[in-house]
């Protein structure tokens, strides 16, 4: 019988977030009954520092607790590490040298997905519209990854992305105060400014956006970068 391997979830960044990434493991994993599903080891710590304040303003570094919880994963027997959090992603080639389980990298992920869409339902150089952090937009990491896979990447201004993103992920009455409403409405007006600049695809690219932004909002087709995660996890787990 073939062994399932387990997936170990760093998370924290924040707490529903890393509930969101859970949730997608289970609802896409097949299964008739509970011994289907695959064990999952989460280190949920909401005590590390905020990556974004980090790379911007140069505030407290998260790397030392990021690569804390990637070692108690690896010790708890996780074969694959998932990180619930994109802009964490600027850490990855730091954390590594520090374990031996393979992380997997949900940004170069979600590029390989839009580009197999090339061939399938958008033909041409497909442009590709980034709903994430200030810390994850200023690393690029988006960009290069989509421009490595030959995808036109679509940013907002920084007046729209302080305005609009930040504010509905990190405002008083924002995604991670446990808001809802506000919230979407921000993301929604800061999608459909992406999509009237040309955006075949937004990229729901920081893991707060899909707990308030569906398909079915806007007018492209929405990529959510953790459920590309969770599939791909899925499947190597398999």
């Amino acid at each position: 019988m073939k062994k399932i391997k387990s997936i170990g979830i760093l998370g924290g960044m924040g707490p529903e977030a890393t509930l969101h990434l859970f949730n997608l493991i289970i609802k896409n994993t097949p299964a008739s009954k509970d011994q289907d599903h695959i064990p999952v080891i989460i280190h949920n710590n909401p005590l590390i520092p905020d990556r974004t304040l980090h790379i911007v303003y140069n505030e407290e570094s998260p790397l030392s607790l990021l690569i804390e919880g990637a070692q108690q994963l690896e010790r708890a027997g996780a074969d694959m590490i998932l990180i619930a959090c994109n802009t964490a992603h600027y850490y990855i080639k730091e954390i590594e040298p520090h374990i031996s389980t393979p992380v997997l990298d949900m940004i170069a992920l979600t590029s390989q997905y839009i580009s197999g869409k090339r061939d399938a339902n958008i033909s041409g150089r497909i442009k590709a519209g980034i709903l994430a952090t200030t810390g994850t937009i200023n690393t690029s990491l988006y960009q290069r990854s989509l421009l490595e896979h030959n995808i036109e990447p679509l940013i907002p201004t920084p007046q729209e992305q302080q305005e609009l993103v930040m504010e509905a992920v990190y405002g008083k009455k924002g995604i991670k105060a446990g808001y809802k409403r506000v919230p979407k409405q921000l993301i929604i007006k800061a999608a459909k400014l992406l999509i009237e600049r040309g955006a075949d695809v937004i990229i729901a690219g920081c893991t707060e956006i899909p707990i308030v932004l569906r398909g079915s909002d806007i007018e492209a087709e929405l990529v959510n970068s953790m459920d590309v995660l969770a599939k791909e996890a899925i499947k190597r787990a398999k």
